[in-house]
């Protein structure tokens, strides 16, 4: 009787193991098949950072790889040095040496890496279709000098010249605003005086502070006297705050900036003036520059100058979007800092509304 029952499980189990290896190999059928008709249609996103089938860089989907798995770059795209044979590059400038108050944006980068895993590869807003157009990669952090600001500067003019010089459009992430000086120098060699889409809290028009030329307060001042912006193509968005002058944006509005305070700005769509300003820009090179603080700080408080009364996320997006069809030649996101960004909801929206960016560079694919 034992030797029967020993035989009649050896029976079951056997019997048991051929119908799980037969489902095993008709589910490999099937998902062979259905990733065929998917190859098809749309780029193979794999489980590995390899290019897709159409020679372009694209991120894992989480379907496939989970979002805390690998190392932190930009919306988990691959790796690589250098911008050769690139569209577009994410690069980090970590500095917070020229900010005027609180610390912490050279560690923004980092942190804007970190919640970048959340994105995914199409635009659902706008059905855009980046990583079926250009060719994009995370190109690192540029090798800045933390003790001074003034060699950091030219380190990042040289890294810009290098990464332009490819034909690549640099999508930065800050760090602290000083950075667009040395960016926009860099940019005007290439592409001469631009035009400049400066989202913000804050002018950065300053002169001197404490006695500096140089620093996060000061950038455009700097920009205008060494002649790198067609001031007649210059809008500033959302600038807000208490001053040292009755009108703290005179000196913008003496150069031939459009300036919109945030009043102009507040219960309102601003697609409108979106319009405006893409008529105001033209067909000529321009800059997007975005403060993380010219949002709200209910919506980004993880940032060093933080100002009430701000944009909305939504307003970011409506300002980003409406940049679609502008001959753009380099974005940045700055003044994001992870200290003060308990929630990690400041370094999120900054990754979204980096990704936007990209979304609107001229040869992003877009389907009806």
């Amino acid at each position: 009787m034992l030797s029967l029952l020993k035989t009649s499980r050896i029976d079951i189990l056997g019997t048991l193991r051929r119908s799980c290896i037969r489902i095993t190999d008709t589910f490999s059928e099937v998902s062979a098949v259905c990733n065929k008709r998917l190859d098809r249609r749309r780029p193979c996103i794999t489980p590995r950072r390899l290019c897709s089938g159409k020679r372009y860089n694209v991120p894992p989907s989480a379907e496939f790889v989970a979002r805390v798995s690998g190392i932190a770059t930009m919306g988990k795209l691959p790796y690589q040095e250098t911008a050769d044979g690139l569209d577009a590059a994410f690069v980090g400038v970590p500095i917070d040496t020229g900010t005027s108050n609180r610390p912490g944006t050279r560690f923004g980068p980092r942190q804007i890496r970190a919640e970048s895993a959340m994105l995914r590869a199409y635009n659902s807003g706008t059905r855009a279709a980046p990583y079926e157009s250009l060719m994009v990669a995370d190109i690192g952090d540029v090798n800045v000098n933390v003790y001074d600001l003034k060699d950091t500067c030219r380190r990042i003019r040289e890294a810009y010249r290098t990464i332009l010089a490819t034909g690549c459009i640099p999508l930065t992430m800050g760090g602290d605003h000083t950075i667009a000086y040395p960016i926009l120098q860099a940019v005007a060699e290439k592409h001469g005086p631009v035009g400049l889409i400066h989202v913000d809290a804050h002018a950065d028009t300053s002169d001197v502070v404490l006695g500096e030329k140089i620093g996060h307060g000061t950038p455009f001042r700097r920009c205008v006297e060494e002649g790198l912006l067609d001031c007649k193509r210059v809008v500033q968005i959302g600038l807000r705050g208490t001053g040292y002058s009755p009108d703290a944006y005179e000196w913008s509005r003496a150069q031939g900036f459009r300036v919109v305070q945030v009043e102009e700005c507040w219960f309102k769509s601003l697609v409108p003036l979106m319009a405006a300003v893409r008529t105001q820009m033209g067909t000529g090179p321009v800059y997007l520059s975005f403060d993380i603080d010219a949002l709200d700080p209910a919506f980004a408080p993880g940032t060093g100058t933080p100002e009430i009364a701000g944009l909305t996320s939504i307003q970011g997006l409506e300002i980003i979007r409406g940049c679609h069809g502008l001959n753009l030649v380099g974005c940045d996101l700055v003044e994001v800092s992870p200290p003060y960004d308990t929630t990690g909801n400041t370094a999120l929206t900054a990754a979204n509304l980096l990704f936007e960016m990209m979304c609107v560079l001229p040869k992003t694919k877009y389907y009806d």
